[in-house]
């Protein structure tokens, strides 16, 4: 529900979609040769430039051009909290057969895999280019069901130059991010992190995942947890606890947290530099609708850990429905779309990591810190199909219920719950 950063600005807050009403918007077919592609579309600053929207969007003109389709979009916006989020929508559209092409966040991905309403799309001429780390999160039971436009990375936004004024290091670990907060705190920065209900389970993430993916022992690590020999809530824990005391010490305001939308509800204040620490995706670094043309000087960091700064890198895909009224075209469509051609081409635009293992694009400069850990290869997956238990959607309802008042014990007993249920399928 939080991630779809691939084909639009505020991908992952499981809204999108044109804000002139907030609903539904359909375009009736014109052409024999028709696709229809799910997707997320701009609500937060909806007259400016979308460079993610452009990107994507030069893709599907190739596919349209190369075929001789017309690929017609049908996007869904959430208003506000108390809407359906863009995942119930999905849900509901690709259990009913509605639309060719679906981009998805990934535990809708996993949820729609398990119950065979999505194509095994792993015959793609495509696919074989994938970096290992999109098959990792995308191929559930051998099938790779679902293909990114590029490889969602998250981190910490930081305004360097309040970091400068106070005399502070950029945070490494859980507890030199503490004293950072705590620094700012003292100094009249009433809310040192700006938060949404979306994204803060990549603190947790990064924190319980640490080790796990750079260890050298994951895959036992993840065997132990599927089999229950080790219990997920131990590795979430620390995570957990660490969320509870910087909503304790006033660091993050619990109350407008749970109510708002990613970027509508910290950014304002990030770019006026009243707040000097947010947490968004690695697309929100180029895209004027986001936090592309700050007045200070931005880095994009990973997430504190016992094992430094931590990128978190879930992963959304665009799905074809398994019962697609036009599949032949939509494989088609797709495999032309996530083609190292067309993968070059919305790198270059988007200026993202791309999915295929053939494709490279420079970063800008607020990124290299991020982006300098993922070249080394130290990352958490926010998204991994060979875990029973769902990550990414999993524990961002978890992480909202602390928000809203439960306690860590409270929220470690639903992840225990959820082990439970998974051990007996």
């Amino acid at each position: 529900m939080l991630c779809l950063a691939g084909m639009t600005v505020l991908a992952l807050t499981a809204c999108g979609g044109n804000k002139s009403d907030g609903r539904l918007t359909t375009f009736e077919e014109e052409e024999e040769r028709t696709v229809t592609l799910f997707s997320p579309m701009e609500k937060t600053m909806p007259d400016a430039d979308n460079v993610a929207r452009s990107a994507s969007e030069k893709t599907v003109t190739m596919a349209e051009e190369k075929l001789g389709v017309t690929v017609d979009y049908i996007t869904y916006t959430a208003e506000d909290y108390q809407d359906k989020t863009y995942d119930d929508v999905a849900l509901d559209r690709a259990r009913n057969d509605m639309d060719d092409l679906y981009l998805l966040n990934p535990d809708t991905i996993q949820i729609l895999a398990a119950e065979g309403k999505l194509m095994d799309l792993s015959g793609l001429d495509s696919a074989e280019n994938l970096r290992d780390v999109v098959k990792a999160a995308n191929v559930v039971d051998g099938k790779l069901v679902a293909i990114p436009q590029e490889v969602v990375a998250y981190g910490l936004f930081v305004n360097k130059d309040m970091f400068d004024q106070y005399q502070l290091e950029l945070p490494e670990t859980p507890e030199d991010f503490l004293e950072c907060c705590r620094v700012f705190k003292e100094n009249g920065i009433e809310t040192p992190v700006g938060a949404n209900r979306w994204w803060l389970e990549t603190f947790v993430l990064a924190q319980a995942y640490a080790d796990l993916y750079n260890g050298g022992n994951t895959e036992a690590e993840i065997a132990a947890l599927n089999s229950g020999e080790a219990k997920y809530s131990d590795y979430m824990r620390p995570g957990f606890e660490f969320l509870k005391e910087l909503i304790d010490l006033g660091y993050i305001d619990a109350e407008k947290a749970y109510v708002s939308e990613a970027i509508e509800g910290e950014g304002a204040d990030f770019l006026a530099q009243k707040t000097p620490i947010v947490m968004a995706y690695w697309s929100a670094a180029n895209s004027e609708t986001a936090y592309g043309k700050p007045d200070f000087n931005m880095l994009v960091i990973g997430f504190p850990s016992s094992r430094g700064q931590m990128p978190v890198m879930p992963m959304t895909g665009i799905a074809v429905g398994a019962n697609a009224k036009h599949a032949e075209d939509a494989m088609q469509t797709l495999d032309i779309m996530v083609s190292d051609e067309a993968l070059q081409v919305y790198a270059e635009t988007n200026k993202v990591i791309s999915p295929s293992k053939n494709v490279e694009v420079a970063c800008i400069p607020a990124l290299k810190p991020l982006n300098d850990r993922i070249n080394e290869n130290v990352f958490v997956l926010g998204a991994n199909a060979s875990m029973k238990v769902e990550q990414w959607g999993n524990t961002c309802i978890i992480v909202r219920e602390l928000l809203n008042g439960a306690t860590v014990d409270e929220c470690m007993a639903a992840f225990d719950k959820l082990q439970e249920e998974s051990l007996t399928q």
